[in-house]
């Protein structure tokens, strides 16, 4: 018998807050983790995380949200010029 295993997702404030208590408050990793309720591993992940979103290296969600919406909108423009496009050839034709 196998037991499933839920993930706990964490909100983007909490984890900040979480990095906070090491990089501003001085804690250890490890008590900082304790304190959030997460684990190290976790905590360290998000700390590497942060920095590359403060780097520009890592997009963060907002950034995330906007590029999904901007190249759904620019396959959807590729596919409406490719309809012109043949719409155009075709009236063409009908007018010679």
């Amino acid at each position: 018998m196998t037991t499933k295993v839920t993930r706990r997702k964490f909100k983007p404030e909490f984890k900040k807050d979480a990095v906070a208590l090491v990089s501003e408050q001085g804690y250890s990793i490890s008590k900082a983790a304790e304190a959030a309720g997460t684990t190290a591993n976790n905590l360290r992940r998000w700390i590497k995380e942060l920095k590359q979103e403060e780097s520009g290296v890592r997009l963060d969600a907002g950034e995330r949200a906007e590029l999904d919406r901007l190249r759904h909108e620019n396959k959807q423009l590729r596919m409406e010029k490719e309809i012109l496009k043949k719409a155009s050839a075709f009236f063409a034709k009908e007018m010679k």
